[in-house]
């Protein structure tokens, strides 16, 4: 399964490392994340708070 995961905290960098081991995660990506969320997801830069661009 693809999934995105939104914002760059440190919440969603514990989340990123849980869903990065996750077998059934065959790609993540974060929008925006930050340099440790990096390590295990492919980043792309989103405001995190503008819906359309989320989408």
């Amino acid at each position: 399964m693809r999934v995105l995961l939104v914002g760059g905290g440190g919440r969603e960098h514990a989340l990123a490392l849980g869903l990065a081991s996750d077998p059934a995660v065959t790609q993540l990506i974060a929008a925006p994340g930050n340099p440790g969320i990096a390590e295990v997801a492919e980043l792309r830069a989103v405001d995190a708070n503008d819906p359309a661009a989320v989408a």
